[in-house]
C-alpha cells in the first residue's frame, strides 16, 4: 500500500491551517504529498490571493486544477492546470458543468463532485496517483463531525483537524486571529461567493450587503432552467425551498431576519450568541468534498 498523501486546500482557513499542520508534523508518515487546490470559477477573489499567499510563505508547491467538462455523454471531467493568474474568474468553469449537469441544489448535488472532487482525482491519476494508492486529506474540523465520509476507510479519506489535530472553528480562529495576515472575508461569505449550501440568513446578508454576489446563478437560473438530467420536466433551481434568485432578493429587500453573525472573528473569550445557527452548516467557510467517487 502506498504512503502517498494528497491534500484537498480547498481555500479556507480551516483547510490552510490543516495544510500547514500536515506539512509540519506528518511529513514522516508519507513519502510523497501533494496539495491540489480546484478553482471553480466562482470562488471570492480573496480565496484566490489567500491561496497564493500561504503558498508563498509556506512553500507547499500547491497545484491549481480547474475541471475540464467534456459536453459528451459518457465522457468523465479531467483537470485543467492553472495558476493564480490564470484561474477563471468569469464562472467558465461553472457554467461548462452547468450546460452539461444542470442546475445544481438540494437534490442534483454534482458541483463538488465535478467542480472539485473529480477534476482533483483527475490531477492525481494524470501524475501516476491511482484510485485507491493514496490518502486523501479534508479539512473537516472536529465540530463539523457529521460531515464525514461514512466510507472514508474504504475511500483512503483522513480528516486531520478531527483526529490527530483536532480543531473547533473557535479554535481555527484564534490560530489566524495570532497571525498578521488572513483570510479577507467574513465568515458567512465563503469562498465561493452564493454557494447554496450557505443558510437563508447568510443568502439574505450577502445580497443585502453585495447583490452584485448572485449575478451569475441570476445568469444561470435564466439560461439553463432545464438543463441535465430532468425527468420532471421543471425549471431547476440553485436554493433550498425552490427558492430562486429574486425570491431571495425580494426576501432581502423586506429586512425580516437577523444578519449572519462573522464567525471568523469569533474567539475564545466571545460570547457566542447567535453563532450556533449557523454551525455545522456544509459551506461554514469553504466547499469539502466527500470523495465518494474517488475510487
Amino acid at each position: 500500500m502506498s504512503n502517498r498523501l494528497l491534500i484537498s486546500f480547498s481555500g479556507g482557513e480551516t483547510s490552510a491551517l490543516m495544510t500547514k499542520l500536515i506539512h509540519e508534523r506528518m511529513t514522516t508518515n508519507y513519502s510523497e504529498i501533494i496539495t491540489v487546490f480546484a478553482n471553480t470559477g466562482q470562488e471570492n477573489e480573496q480565496t484566490l490571493e489567500f491561496v497564493r499567499r500561504c503558498d508563498e510563505t509556506w512553500g507547499w508547491n500547491v497545484v491549481w486544477v480547474e475541471a475540464a467538462v467534456d459536453p459528451r455523454d459518457g465522457m468523465g471531467t479531467r483537470a485543467k492546470v492553472v495558476d493564480f493568474a490564470s484561474a477563471d474568474r468569469t464562472g467558465r468553469v461553472f457554467e461548462d458543468m452547468i450546460a452539461k449537469y444542470g442546475i445544481p441544489g438540494p437534490g442534483f448535488i454534482h458541483c463538488t463532485r465535478e467542480l472539485k472532487e473529480r477534476p482533483i482525482t483527475a490531477y492525481a491519476r494524470s501524475i501516476g496517483w491511482e484510485a485507491g494508492s493514496y490518502d486523501t486529506a479534508i479539512g473537516i474540523r472536529i465540530d463539523e463531525i457529521d460531515r464525514m465520509n461514512s466510507h472514508a476507510a474504504k475511500q483512503r479519506l483522513i480528516y486531520p483537524m478531527i483526529k490527530p489535530f483536532p480543531h473547533r472553528k473557535i479554535d481555527v480562529n484564534d490560530f489566524w486571529f495570532r497571525q498578521n495576515w488572513r483570510l479577507n472575508l467574513k465568515g458567512y461569505q465563503g469562498n465561493c461567493r452564493w454557494c447554496w449550501k450557505k443558510s437563508l440568513r447568510k443568502h439574505l446578508t450577502i445580497m443585502k450587503e453585495d447583490p452584485s454576489a448572485f449575478d451569475f446563478p441570476q445568469q444561470m437560473e435564466d439560461k439553463y432552467p432545464l438543463a441535465g438530467a430532468n425527468p420532471r420536466n421543471e425549471p431547476k433551481r440553485f436554493f433550498r425551498n425552490k427558492l430562486t434568485v429574486d425570491d431571495i432578493r425580494r426576501l432581502a429587500e423586506e429586512g425580516n431576519f437577523e444578519p449572519a453573525i462573522d464567525d471568523a472573528r469569533i474567539y475564545q473569550t466571545d460570547i457566542l450568541h447567535g453563532y450556533e445557527l449557523d454551525l455545522g452548516g456544509s459551506c461554514d467557510d469553504s466547499c469539502e468534498g466527500t470523495f465518494d467517487d474517488a475510487a
